[in-house]
């Protein structure tokens, strides 16, 4: 029997570039945004160039699906925080086995926490939400956004009671252990109100 080879043309070729550049995913919005007929991706999908990876979401067939960067093309607001930004921060040796992320206070985000159980939201009041954005790599590769240690630190004091014992005594040292922002870290202190709970580990450590 004739199997049918799709020759890869012009308009896959735009397709994987937009994926490139986009930690490897490209969605319904950006292929229509750029002028291509959404059509194409069921051709594309059937002839195994593209994969379907969410509702309106699609990756090249053969790339490895980064999950830091997946869950952030679904959510632009999402921010990777707590113990999971302490881990790519290298402040914690304990590997997250749920993705801590941390969005604007009253953002909808049931379809994101449907499509994925490993998913442990923090929703952050708007005035502090933007504090300390920063990006850097994920452990497969892709740039995400993130909070840095500053804030990371932050949320572990003010969170204390929440948050597991190992993870925040390794953190709080490692992180005075590895040329700490002193200034940084007592100018967020004061907007959460915490800036003498941060003196005093400072004294300590």
């Amino acid at each position: 029997e004739r199997v049918e080879v799709i020759s890869v043309d012009e308009v896959y070729n735009k397709i994987q570039a937009m994926a490139e550049d986009g930690n490897g995913f490209v969605k319904t919005s950006q292929i229509e945004a750029a002028g291509i007929n959404r059509a194409v991706l069921k051709k594309y999908v059937d002839s195994g160039l593209l994969e379907r990876i969410r509702k309106g979401i699609y990756a090249p067939a053969d790339c490895d699906i980064d999950e830091f960067a997946l869950l952030q093309v679904q959510c632009s607001s999402l921010i990777f925080s707590y113990g999971t930004a302490l881990y790519i921060w290298g402040l914690t040796d304990i590997i997250p086995h749920t993705f801590d992320i941390s969005v604007p206070h009253g953002e909808n985000i049931s379809r994101l926490l449907r499509d994925n159980q490993k998913i442990r939201a923090h929703y952050i009041m708007k005035e502090f939400y933007s504090l300390g954005i920063t990006e850097a790599r994920s452990p497969q590769g892709a740039m995400i956004r993130l909070y840095d240690r500053e804030r990371c630190l932050c949320d572990l004091i003010k969170d204390k009671n929440q948050i597991e014992k190992q993870l925040y005594v390794q953190s709080i040292k490692d992180y005075f252990k590895n040329r700490p922002d002193v200034r940084k870290l007592l100018k967020y202190g004061k907007a959460f109100g915490i800036e003498e709970k941060i003196r005093t580990y400072m004294e300590v450590l």
